[in-house]
């Protein structure tokens, strides 16, 4: 477990550098498989640039997905109790409140790492008309490796647990039709989440859709972009070189 977390700690301090422009402040999360049963994630409130052991929450994957599978809504309250019931030691600190989405992620075959930030670059594009162009369709060879060949689009929904429910079925339903778990998810007017088996497959992820976000703008800006066919983005799914670079990040 101690290494896990240590890995977990990494994922937060790369993604919270100020340099980089993808979390503030409190700003997004990350978690981290600790064996079939638990999962570490941020504590609420926390910065992902000085995360700190004591400010990871190791919970009981049973108890948050439990929380998930209750039909209709639930008060916050209720909730927020049911989070700190799911903490594996009672004096850890209050899970995130989208610890929810996370239990369900990483359930997915060979998901173990999940990042969650609001990269500035992504935001311009996800708060704007062409949100949904940027998640579908791709500009160039390394999107396509480091992000996949398409990502789940979600419209905005407010953050917990009508959030967590609305990214688990449009996650569902792009598994149905690809028959893969996705590499990354956009949400609509608010972020990206990055989807790996290793720490740096994750962290990989989130920097190259960073960097694809500022591509789209710039290029939407001159009247693009210019996307790629899906028999190209195909080809370049499929290339064992392109497997092979891939590969060499999902190895710990």
């Amino acid at each position: 477990m101690e290494s896990r977390i240590a890995q977990l700690l990494q994922l937060a301090h790369e993604i919270g550098r100020e340099d980089r422009q993808l979390a503030i402040l409190g700003e997004g999360n990350v978690s981290g498989k600790i064996d079939d049963s638990h999962f570490a994630v941020k504590a609420s409130g926390c910065s992902l640039a000085t995360l700190a052991e004591r400010d990871v929450t190791v919970c009981d994957a049973a108890k948050v997905l439990a929380i998930f599978e209750e039909r209709g809504p639930l008060p916050d309250d209720v909730i927020e109790d049911r989070l700190l019931s799911a903490r594996s030691d009672s004096s850890a600190k209050k899970p995130s409140l989208e610890t929810m989405f996370h239990a369900w992620l990483l359930s997915l075959p060979g998901v173990e790492f999940i990042a969650h930030c609001h990269s500035r670059a992504a935001n311009q594009v996800l708060c704007s008309p062409r949100g949904r162009d940027f998640a579908e369709r791709r500009m160039f060879p390394d999107e396509i490796v480091y992000c996949g060949p398409s990502s789940v689009f979600v419209p905005y929904v407010d953050p917990g647990l009508p959030l967590a429910r609305e990214i688990a079925e449009r996650t569902s339903l792009f598994r149905e039709a690809s028959g893969r778990a996705p590499r990354l998810i956009l949400l609509q007017n608010h972020g990206i989440i990055a989807l790996g088996a290793a720490m740096e497959a994750t962290l990989a992820c989130v920097l190259m859709c960073d960097k694809a976000a500022a591509i789209f703008a710039g290029a939407a800006a001159l009247g693009g972009p210019n996307f790629l066919s899906a028999q190209q983005v195909e080809r370049i799914a499929t290339r064992r070189d392109e497997a092979y670079r891939q590969n060499n990040l999902t190895r710990e």
